[in-house]
């Protein structure tokens, strides 16, 4: 695994764990509707993803870039249908977004290069 897919996934999930040892309901009962939110339902997952993507592009958050960004490669959504997500977070959030959308693209190529 790439050295930067791996620090991101290493340090999302420690931080997890100490975060959801301390049992405080309120941020375990958020961490659940979060995952239950990208469960199927009358949207597939893949599309609830795509929809995360965007919407974590527009809010700028470069972590929740990355986490989408890894569950739409292991969602096999293609190289192609990622540029069109790309297009939708930088019509919808404006130029602000294009910073985000670079390192964005960057981490998508490590997820493709790193799955060869």
């Amino acid at each position: 695994m790439s050295q930067l897919i791996n620090e991101f996934n290493s340090y999302r999930s420690k931080m997890n764990d100490v975060i959801l040892s301390k049992q405080n309901k309120v941020i375990n009962r958020l961490y659940n509707l979060d995952t239950n939110t990208y469960m199927e339902g009358a949207l597939s997952t893949k599309t609830k993803e795509m929809l995360g993507l965007v919407a974590s592009m527009v809010l700028r958050c470069d972590d929740c870039i990355k986490y989408h960004l890894g569950k739409c490669h292991e969602l096999r959504v293609s190289t192609d249908e990622m540029y069109e997500i790309f297009a939708v977070a930088n019509i919808v959030g404006g130029t602000i977004v294009i910073p985000h959308t670079r390192r964005a693209a960057e981490y998508w190529e490590e997820l493709i290069e790193d799955a060869k």
